[in-house]
């Protein structure tokens, strides 16, 4: 079942992101990498910046978040992760098909560059990767982070944004 996360589900969320993160280790650079990944006070923040999280429910227990974020004339997709015993189910395509309904805005995704397995999910559900200029704009215009993030990134857009930025 997938459902709106709450205030009640704040540590879930905080839990679920921070162990879907240890993916990155060893992966990613170190300097990229806090521990924890996300701190509770960075997890407040986004979502006082409105970020808006959904869950995965299985059994009861969330095993799985994906926040969306509407900015300007986009979605963004925050924040997905899916708990490491719970990975390879459907957990992640589940969450990202159900929220590619509920906009018709364009959306956007960013992602460590040397994550190449969320490269090819996304790339597998219809994303295709833009261009390294057009990378460095969006990431500025529609994130904040720091500049040594943006150059380690990617950004994987949907084909409304082609569309939209072909005419």
């Amino acid at each position: 079942m997938i459902r709106l996360c709450g205030d009640d589900d704040f540590e879930v969320v905080y839990e679920i992101i921070n162990d879907g993160a240890s993916a990155y280790e060893g992966v990613i650079a170190a300097d990229l990498l806090g521990e924890p990944y996300m701190s509770r006070g960075e997890l407040r923040r986004e979502l006082a910046d409105g970020v808006v999280f959904w869950g995965y429910e299985e059994g009861g227990e969330l095993v799985g978040v994906m926040g969306v974020q509407d900015l300007q004339d986009v979605t963004l997709i925050r924040h997905a992760y899916v708990r490491t015993a719970k990975r390879n189910r459907g957990t992640g395509g589940g969450l990202l098909s159900f929220l590619r309904k509920q906009t018709s805005r364009p959306m956007l995704i960013g992602t460590w560059a040397e994550a190449t397995w969320a490269i090819h999910f996304y790339e597998g559900h219809g994303f295709r990767l833009v261009s390294p200029e057009e990378k460095d704009e969006l990431l500025r215009r529609f994130w904040s982070v720091p500049d040594r993030q943006a150059q380690e990134s990617v950004v994987l857009a949907d084909e409304r944004w082609f569309r939209a930025t072909a005419d």
